[in-house]
């Protein structure tokens, strides 16, 4: 037994029934025995465990005491005090009697705890070679650490390094998990190369809201995991903890979260993403440096100063060649270039592009870094079609492990490999794409609700017999052979259903005839230049029951078409005709800049909509799901990004308005939500002019499409298939060029 064990277990015996709290102890004071400087320090780190364990009578005197025997046997001198003088000082220590371990009603006692767990457990529970830990009280011990190397550091001539900071949306986050002491100490060492990643038995909490208890997250290297779930249940802050390593990940994994847009300076677009590859800028650089250095000592130095420098240079040539670094800068391109960058916008410096294509920017230096780990949320909602074709495409090549958030069916049906589904505070796992989830789902839940109705007959049954019989002296055997075999059975849950969403529009009298018209319709900004026009000679028209869906690249001008659409922009020719009752019911892309975020739901209608009732406004927001307290208490930035959608709908449909125009309603929407907002469209009254780039709510309502490209508006008559051959042949020719 290692010395600090020993001490422990004989001085504190109730530690023998506990070695795994014994082994927590002894790591704590051997990995940190360099930074110990004093008894006050043990003191700090240990001595409110030792409390625990000593008993509620316990002094401080007495763990002091403990604490300076420690001190002393991992290398320290206590008090001034010889090394060994304090041998046998037991008489300072008052030893416990064997028996249960007496600690304070917030920690465990005997390895249990309430309901919950206990959040503020320093020492939760153990399972085989795990420990949990709460990251609250790790993270304070981490910074006594931090501030006794800072310390240190002054003086010295190297500084202590920087923490990365963290994001200003995780400090409401916390997580703890389980550490398995032989994978950590194997990462430490540096000889842990497994590309898997396995987080178990961990907890993940958004202020005082439990999102993940005891949950297991296993990434397979190379597989691509689509993270599916309900709206606010913690998807996003998953990826967010991921990719700040607040939950414990392999040293030498490389990860990149795709959450921030790229910085805006006067870096070219296309040098943006190849500086993502610091292997080879670092290369280049020593490349740079040699070739100088050569130059500015030609005819100086002597021949041995030349020939190590040209060997040097050598060697980096040859890093280069086996890095293929000179087919980086097209590969980049590519990327750029799937991505909407035209090559001209690929020269362009990053400080011009606005917040939209920065984040595509982002997007583009993270697939062509290719970390060990790549977490997207919701990627597609920057894209439109043509790009999120493209990166399907893309992705499916995907070396490396990816782990992504989408509410577009679509795309995880062709770009998932397995289905991650988060629900009920845990992770569940299925192999196949979203389809194949769906259909394995619905099986699992339907023999799940079998296995427990059977269970719950069969135990009905044996305790009638129990209650039958329990007082018949002849039974009593039986009786006690059916309560023990009752004992042993695995308890069985009912299936806990999501529940459905229902979304509904104000019910509208519909219009008769033509709700709105483009007649020859010809617009451009420029006045000094009218020849060169976004639009020309545009005839369309939508009617009271029309459902169409816009589509075309970003920038071709969907969102000018829509100005025009809505009375915001005169045409500079021709003439924009609306039924004399047309009301139009407008839902912004960027919805969530017109919410006043510090008011409840309820008190944005009011202010929105003065004057009506309160069953009025609650009648509304209840059509879109938003009830009860969340409607009149939560303050809308608690909201959730498609709770906050849901708002913006009930704030648009409640006017009534019979002609709705949805400029991307699905941004922040989960699966569930974006088909009932389907099957809401479908039976509204009135007229529904989208903007999307959603395929199945788009396949699900469309029965006009308008290709917005090339200055005008194309009807297309076959609808979506007609579009998807239009960009598949567009993306063929980008491929052969």
């Amino acid at each position: 037994m290692r010395p600090v064990a020993g001490y422990l277990v004989k001085t504190l015996p109730v530690l023998t029934e506990h070695p795994d709290l014994t082994e927590y102890l002894q790591d704590c004071l051997e990995i940190g025995s360099s930074d110990f400087e004093d008894v006050d320090e043990v003191y700090d780190t240990l001595g409110v465990i030792l409390h625990q364990i000593v008993g509620r009578n316990s002094t401080e005197d007495e763990v002091r005491s403990i604490c300076a025997e420690l001190f002393e046997i991992i290398g320290g001198t206590a008090d001034g005090l010889e090394p060994g003088s304090r041998s046998n000082g037991s008489h300072h220590i008052r030893k416990l009697e064997s028996g249960p371990m007496r600690m304070n009603d917030q920690y465990y006692v005997n390895g249990t705890s309430g309901e919950d767990g206990g959040a503020d457990n320093i020492w939760n529970k153990s399972q085989g070679d795990h420990t949990k830990i709460d990251s609250r009280r790790l993270d304070k011990a981490n910074a006594k650490i931090k501030e006794k190397q800072d310390k240190r550091a002054v003086g010295s001539s190297k500084p202590a390094p920087q923490e990365p900071k963290a994001s200003s949306d995780t400090p409401l986050a916390s997580v703890s998990q389980a550490v398995n002491r032989r994978e950590e100490k194997l990462d430490q060492s540096g000889t842990a190369k497994v590309y898997d990643i396995k987080i178990n038995d961990f907890d993940m909490s958004y202020e005082d809201k439990r999102l993940l208890q005891n949950a297991n997250l296993n990434l397979s290297f190379g597989r691509r995991y689509g993270l599916v779930g309900r709206n606010g249940l913690g998807k996003s802050t998953l990826l967010r903890l991921l990719g700040s390593r607040s939950l414990k990940i392999p040293s030498h994994l490389t990860i990149l979260h795709v959450e921030q847009e790229a910085v805006g300076d006067e870096t070219i677009a296309l040098q943006s993403v190849l500086e993502c590859d610091e292997k080879r800028e670092g290369l280049l650089k020593a490349e740079r440096e040699l070739r100088e250095k050569l130059k500015s000592t030609e005819g100086k130095s002597g021949p041995s100063g030349d020939d190590a420098t040209n060997k040097k240079l050598t060697q980096v040539y040859t890093e280069l060649e086996a890095i293929e670094a000179d087919k980086a800068p097209a590969r980049a391109a590519g990327i750029l270039f799937g991505l909407g960058f035209t090559p001209s916008m690929q020269e362009q410096p990053t400080r011009i592009f606005s917040g939209g294509w920065r984040m595509r920017l982002a997007l583009a230096r993270a697939l062509f870094a290719q970390p060990d780990l790549l977490l997207l949320d919701e990627p597609t909602n920057m894209l439109d079609m043509k790009a999120i074709m493209w990166l399907e495409d893309y992705l499916q090549t995907w070396a490396s492990t990816l782990l992504f958030v989408s509410h577009d069916r679509s795309f995880l049906e062709n770009v998932a490999t397995d289905i991650i589904h988060l629900h009920s505070r845990h992770l569940e796992y299925y192999k196949g794409d979203y389809a194949i989830f769906l259909k394995t789902k619905d099986e699992k839940l339907k023999n799940q609700q079998k296995e427990y109705e059977a269970q719950k007959m069969f135990i009905d049954h044996a305790m009638e017999f129990v209650n039958k019989f329990r007082y018949n002296a002849k039974r009593a055997s039986l009786v006690q052979s059916k309560l023990k075999m009752l004992e042993k059975l695995p308890k069985l849950q009912p299936v806990e259903m999501e529940g459905t969403v229902n979304l509904r529009f104000e019910e509208v009298e519909p219009l008769s005839g033509s709700g709105l018209r483009l007649d020859d319709m010809t617009f451009w900004y420029d006045t000094s230049n009218p020849t060169d026009a976004i639009f020309r000679n545009v005839d369309i028209s939508a009617n009271a029951d029309s459902r169409v869906v816009i589509v075309g690249d970003n920038g071709a001008g969907k969102s000018t078409l829509l100005k025009i659409l809505l009375g915001d922009l005169e045409p500079k020719k021709g003439f924009r005709t609306a039924h004399r009752h047309l009301k139009i019911g407008y839902f912004a892309q960027h919805h969530v800049d017109m919410l006043d975020l510090d008011m409840t739901a309820v008190q944005f209608m009011q202010k929105k909509y003065p004057g009506h009732t309160m069953e009025e406004y609650r009648r509304s927001l209840g059509r879109f799901e938003i009830g009860g307290d969340m409607a009149v208490l939560q303050p809308l930035q608690t909201f959730s990004g498609g709770q906050k959608c849901r708002v913006a709908f009930a704030a648009m449909a409640f006017s009534a308005p019979n002609f709705l125009v949805l400029d991307e309603p699905t941004n922040h929407l989960d699966i569930q939500t974006v088909e009932a907002l389907a099957k809401a469209l479908n039976e509204f009254a009135g007229g529904v002019i989208l903007v999307s780039h959603d395929q199945h709510l788009i396949q699900a309502t469309c029965r006009e499409m308008w290709h917005v490209s090339n200055h005008t508006v194309r009807v297309l008559p076959n609808g979506f298939p007609e579009y998807k051959k239009i960009i598949q042949t567009e993306l063929s020719q980008r491929t052969i060029s």
